[in-house]
């Protein structure tokens, strides 16, 4: 009788902790039981489909075109703050999509560093944005910016990095930085990338779990913003945003969970071995970071541009993570990538 029970018992922590790792399924837009398609989109050559937004003037007057990626728990809908008026100056499109799994996009079960830069390109394909496209990206969705100086540098005509969350293990940091660094954060996030990079397919049970802090921006801790974020904050929340409930409505584990994988986890090449995108000065690329940034350390940020000394680096002394954000920076962003006009702040 007590084997019997210590069978049902040891088979039921087993059912327990099988459940508590495996996601649900994404509910996919479109499908039955899915939410419904309402942004434009085009279908790429694997049959998934990009959900995209286009901004700025109409493609075919525009002087420069711009992808432009979100990074975590975003859309393509993501307040960009570049009034009509300035966009026509400047004579500039816009064009931002839903990563995999975010909003209106098909998840990719097969989503790694290396594939996104490829839907990026098979994006301007689809939508005819010629042979050469500038590039922007912020915060975590800047794994693709990486992604693509790797693998299509030849469809660049410029590149934007802003605050780029950083990996950790990047072969070429030297170990004894990255460990100082580390251990600055709060022990739930220190938990978190350790689990992404090592144990990946626990990513969905720690994120779900309810015995531990799990991770600081999903659970909104103040050390996360300086007085620069509060203000923008306060200043985006008087601009709403009525695409918000989309973000995740395909599930967690497609869209954020499987970001911190992709993100922390090993990436099929070190950034500080790129070379050159530009080596005859026909473009530029510009990191922009906030010395003050809560989420992104300055000093791991310095180290990647010594490493990378084509890279134009400008660091904002009072700057925060949400500089993409923050009208008068967005616009001296812009400026810099179209019309190598020097940024002052």
């Amino acid at each position: 009788m007590l084997a019997v029970v210590a069978a049902v018992v040891v088979v039921g922590v087993f059912a327990y902790g099988y459940k508590s790792v495996r996601p649900p399924p994404p509910r996919i837009c479109g499908s039955p039981s899915g939410p419904p398609v309402t942004s434009p989109r085009i279908k790429l050559g694997d049959g998934r489909h990009l959900a995209y937004r286009e901004r700025g003037v109409a493609k075919e007057r525009a002087k420069y075109k711009v992808v432009l990626v979100h990074g975590f728990d975003s859309s393509k809908d993501f307040y960009v703050p570049l009034s009509q008026e300035v966009m026509e100056e400047l004579g500039v499109y816009i064009l931002t999509f839903d990563r995999p799994g975010y909003g209106e996009s098909d998840p990719n079960p097969k989503r790694s560093v290396k594939s996104e830069a490829f839907d990026v390109q098979e994006l301007a394909d689809k939508l005819g944005l010629g042979t050469k496209f500038y590039l922007m990206g912020a915060s975590l969705g800047t794994h693709v910016i990486w992604s693509c100086l790797k693998y299509i540098p030849h469809r660049l005509s410029g590149v934007t990095l802003i605050v780029p969350v950083i990996n950790f293990w990047w072969p070429s940091f030297p170990p004894d930085l990255v460990h100082e660094v580390y251990k600055k954060q709060l022990k739930r996030d220190q938990w978190k990338l350790w689990i992404a990079h090592h144990t990946p397919g626990l990513v969905y049970w720690w994120m779900t779990q309810k015995l531990f802090p799990y991770s600081s921006i999903m659970q909104r801790h103040p050390i996360l913003f300086n007085e620069r974020d509060l203000a923008t904050i306060q200043a985006m929340s008087k601009v709403p945003n009525p695409h918000e409930h989309k973000i995740r409505q395909q599930g967690d584990y497609e869209s954020l969970h499987r970001d911190i994988k992709v993100h922390f986890g090993n990436w099929e090449f070190d950034p500080m071995g790129l070379t050159n995108p530009f080596p005859h000065n026909e473009g530029s690329v510009y990191l922009w970071q906030g010395h003050n940034d809560k989420l992104v350390s300055f000093e791991l940020q310095r180290y990647v541009a010594k490493k990378l000394p084509w890279i134009k680096y400008h660091e904002v002394a009072d700057g925060g993570h949400l500089m993409i954000h923050e009208a008068g920076l967005c616009e001296a962003m812009f400026r810099e990538l179209l019309l190598g006009e020097e940024p002052s702040f």
